[in-house]
C-alpha cells in the first residue's frame, strides 16, 4: 500500500472510531482535559505504528489497546497526584469498558437523538457548553441573555434530555434491544 492509502485508511478507520476511543479513555480518567491529551497522544502513536496494523482486522480493538497503554503512561507521569487509582483497577475499567463497547456507542447515539430534537438554540448552547467547553458567563454573553437565564436553560435542557434518554432506552428495552 503507498503512503497516501495508508493515510486515508488510517484517517477513515480512525474517524469510525474517535468517538468510542474517546469515550474508552474518558472512563479511566478523571478529567476531559486529560482524556483529550491522552487520546491525542495515542493517535500519534497509532499513527507512528499504523503499518503494524493489518488492514481488514479489528481497528477498534487495536486502538483501545493503544490508548490503553497511553492512559497507563499518563498515570505513571502522574503519580504525584492525591487520587491515584491502581493499575490493576484500569485494567478491570479496560476490560469492562472492552465489554461495554457496544452499550456505550448505543447511550451515545440515544443521546445525540434527543439533542437533534431540540431546538437549534438550545441545540447551540449545549454545543457551546459541553462541546466547546464555554463557562456559562461566556455563553450568555453569546447568546445576549443573562447568565442566570443560561444557567436556568441548561438546567431545563438536562432535564428533558434525561427524560428523552429515559423514554428512549425504556422503549428500547420494550422492543427487545439492549441499550
Amino acid at each position: 500500500m503507498n503512503p497516501s492509502q495508508d493515510t486515508e485508511s488510517f484517517i477513515r478507520l480512525l474517524s469510525e472510531h474517535e468517538r468510542g476511543l474517546y469515550l474508552y479513555v474518558m472512563a479511566m480518567t478523571s478529567h476531559a482535559a486529560d482524556a483529550d491529551d491522552i487520546l491525542q497522544e495515542a493517535k500519534v502513536v497509532m499513527w507512528r505504528h499504523f503499518g503494524d496494523f493489518k488492514l481488514g482486522t479489528n481497528f477498534g480493538a487495536w486502538s483501545r489497546k493503544v490508548a490503553f497503554y497511553q492512559v497507563l503512561a499518563y498515570r505513571k507521569r502522574k503519580q504525584r497526584d492525591r487520587l491515584c487509582f491502581s493499575d490493576k483497577f484500569v485494567e478491570l475499567v479496560a476490560e469492562e469498558l472492552e465489554d461495554e463497547e457496544g452499550h456505550l456507542e448505543r447511550r451515545y447515539q440515544t443521546l445525540a437523538s434527543c439533542v437533534a430534537k431540540l431546538n437549534p438554540e438550545h441545540q447551540r448552547i449545549v454545543n457551546l457548553r459541553y462541546e466547546g467547553g464555554e463557562s456559562i458567563d461566556a455563553i450568555a454573553e453569546l447568546v445576549g441573555r443573562s447568565s442566570g437565564a443560561v444557567y436556568r436553560v441548561l438546567s431545563r435542557i438536562r432535564k428533558s434530555l434525561h427524560e428523552c434518554v429515559s423514554h428512549q432506552v425504556a422503549e428500547n428495552l420494550s422492543d427487545g434491544e439492549m441499550v
